[in-house]
């Protein structure tokens, strides 16, 4: 045997499990024409336009697996930011439902949505508004749904106490191998997470565990949304941060250009038995 050729020979089978490797990632995070004119056309909002070099808009509904006949359920959709987007793309062949908040407990962020909507008009499509919130957790119909997205609202959810509950709700809406898809401002492995989440963060092994624990199985994560600047020590805590800069123009200069929080993105899947 001539061992010399030994670690040519491992190189050679190295090599060609990291071009699988890297073929694989490039289809799976091949971006739908479609969606990526979605997110270029003029009509969207320049605000949120502004924010999509944080935010990945076109990258990380594919690693989520969106596909235009869908049934989509988005979660607390703030101010319209992802609704610009998803309801266009499934305007013709699938179905988009928001979930907001309480009737009563709406805040000034869903009536932004509410008058984005109305603004947009018939470029979003129909859209089926349910509801999350404390004791109302039906956001769609019993394994109706495709997809289920949460871009950072499970910090929100922890606070109220019902994170496991809302956890369940998307269990249930969801088809035997449908996909949650999950958002969220990234704890410190460091400290012991806060059940509260008072700073707006959540740890990643944390919110893997609650999902789990729901039932869910972890499908992948992505480090699309990743930021080493942020080191979640904040006076105000995510918030100290942009979009929301709590602090006003003290130090804003600073925290403009540490960026948005660092943010984990996390799939998951309800079995299929």
């Amino acid at each position: 045997m001539n061992t010399r050729l030994l670690p040519r020979t491992a190189l050679v089978a190295g090599l060609l499990l990291l071009s699988v490797c890297t073929s694989a990632a490039v289809t799976a995070d091949k971006v739908d024409p479609a969606l990526q004119a979605i997110i270029t056309n003029p009509a969207r909002s320049a605000s949120f336009v502004s924010r999509d070099g944080a935010r990945h808009p076109a990258e990380e509904l594919t690693f989520f697996g969106l596909a235009p006949d869908m049934t989509v359920v988005e979660l607390w959709p703030g101010g319209g930011y992802w609704t610009e987007v998803l309801g266009p793309y499934l305007a013709a062949k699938g179905h988009y439902y928001a979930a907001l908040s309480a009737p009563g407990n709406e805040d000034k962020v869903t009536a932004e949505w509410r008058a984005l909507v109305a603004k947009q008009g018939s470029r979003v499509g129909k859209i089926n508004t349910t509801v999350l919130g404390k004791g109302q957790f039906d956001i769609a119909p019993a394994g109706s749904a495709d997809l289920v997205l949460t871009f950072r609202n499970f910090h929100n959810w922890m606070d109220a106490g019902y994170a496991e509950e809302a956890l369940a709700a998307c269990f249930r809406a969801l088809k035997p191998g449908g996909v949650l898809g999950v958002e969220e401002h990234r704890g410190r492995n460091d400290r012991p997470q806060d059940p509260k989440a008072k700073d707006g963060y959540v740890r990643q092994d944390y919110t893997i565990a609650m999902a789990k624990k729901a039932g869910f199985v972890l499908a992948g994560s992505s480090e699309l949304d990743a930021n080493p600047k942020d080191t979640k020590d904040w006076v105000d805590g995510v918030w100290t941060l942009p979009p929301t800069l709590s602090q006003g123009e003290k130090d804003r200069a600073r925290y403009v250009a540490i960026g948005e929080a660092d943010n984990f993105v996390l799939k998951f899947t309800k079995p299929r038995k």
